[in-house]
């Protein structure tokens, strides 16, 4: 018997570097700037923030952090409410309890797969009545693609709450020609291994506003008051990015739009081969948004394609290839189903479907055009199998 080929591993999302990266590192080692805070600290906040036009960027350990943080300047305390989308990973509400504070999830609308601004209105609406409006709105820009800014930020503003813009996945996305990021009163970028470019873990805090800026950084820093000795009168947290780190990250931040436009590539070769298979339909960008595309995402429906996600996924599995579901949405994870939730109607969660109908697919900038025609392969092998059987 022949033995089973072994292809090379397919990730979903792996760290692409530029091969500057080691230029600052080098230069770190060199001026013994190690720790945290330090010239490429500096300089990453400085260039980041003329990347995406804000006054004020903060660098920190994780987007988790960042969000933490932006929830900690809005004042977001024990028993407050902050709505929250549920389509996201858990670190976009985590934080919310850490303060103490009380998640309400909104569902997404299909155009964008982002928080739908009806689930908004009812829960605002929820909220007047039972006189508890949220602290804040935290609005996730899901794999890349901008939420309808100007539908959420209208609400939102009629109701005087502030909007945390969690843009973790979206960094080099635009809305309306804006970058991805700078709409609410803070924005969160997240520089994790998988994400689009990266510090290997790390994230950043931006803002407008010059004076919350000084506070996050005097909070990210464990808070010590300006005294000649360790003096504290506040919580604080140990949140600021190494400078060895920010040097990686001011690398990546070269070729940021390189890696948009080989994401953007990856989806548009994945539209052109699988778009024509019956139910299978992918992520819209919306009019007027430019998303990074980050992940290609798509969902199967199983009635026309005769295919279940999670039999693509296991047929992706067994050529060596990393796909996965899209989110679990948080008002179905186990830490959060004691908490309120408002779909998008009243007999609709569209969250609920993109969960048991999507999948994301390789999407890396360093994926190979053999490599991904190998994912395509598959997948048309696989729903023409079904179709034939």
């Amino acid at each position: 018997m022949q033995p089973t080929t072994v292809h090379k591993k397919i990730y979903l999302s792996p760290p692409h570097l530029s091969g500057a990266e080691m230029n600052y590192i080098k230069e770190a080692f060199e001026t013994n700037w190690i720790a945290p805070l330090g010239p490429n600290v500096d300089y990453f906040e400085k260039e980041l923030s003329d990347y995406v036009g804000v006054k004020e960027s903060v660098a920190v350990s994780s987007g988790t952090a960042a969000i933490h943080l932006a929830l900690s300047l809005l004042g977001v305390g024990k028993g407050d409410i902050v709505f929250c989308s549920s389509l996201t990973f858990v670190a976009s509400a985590n934080p919310i309890l850490y303060l103490g504070a009380v998640p309400v999830f909104i569902d997404s609308e299909r155009d964008t797969w982002n928080m739908s601004p009806e689930a908004l209105e009812a829960a605002f609406k929820e909220a007047v009545l039972t006189n508890r409006l949220p602290k804040a709105v935290v609005i996730v820009n899901l794999y890349g693609q901008p939420a309808k800014m100007d539908e959420l930020m209208s609400i939102c503003e009629r109701y005087h709450t502030p909007i945390i813009e969690d843009a973790a996945e979206s960094l080099g996305s635009k809305y309306k020609g804006k970058a991805s990021g700078t709409f609410g009163e803070f924005g969160i970028y997240s520089f994790n291994g998988n994400k689009i470019i990266t510090t290997s873990g790390g994230g950043m805090l931006v803002s407008n506003n010059t004076n919350a800026m000084k506070k996050a950084r005097f909070l990210a820093s464990q808070a010590r008051d300006p005294a000649p000795h360790y003096q504290h009168s506040e919580i604080g947290y140990n949140y600021r990015l190494s400078n060895v780190l920010a040097g990686i990250g001011r690398s990546q931040l070269e070729v940021l739009d390189s890696r948009v436009q080989a994401r953007r590539l990856i989806f548009q070769t994945y539209y052109e081969e699988l778009a024509g298979l019956a139910g299978i339909s992918f992520m819209p960008e919306l009019e007027n948004t430019f998303s990074n595309r980050w992940l290609t995402a798509l969902t199967i429906d199983e009635e026309v394609s005769g295919v279940t996600t999670d039999e693509l996924l296991a047929a992706l599995e067994q050529e060596n290839i990393e796909a996965r579901p899209v989110w679990k949405p948080l008002h179905l994870q186990p830490l959060f189903n004691n908490y309120p939730y408002f779909p998008h109607k009243e007999h609709e969660s569209v969250s609920d479907y993109l969960f048991q109908k999507g999948i994301c697919l390789p999407s890396g900038s360093n994926m190979t055009r053999q490599e991904q025609m190998r994912v395509i392969d598959i997948i048309i092998k696989k729903v023409k199998e079904k179709n034939n059987a």
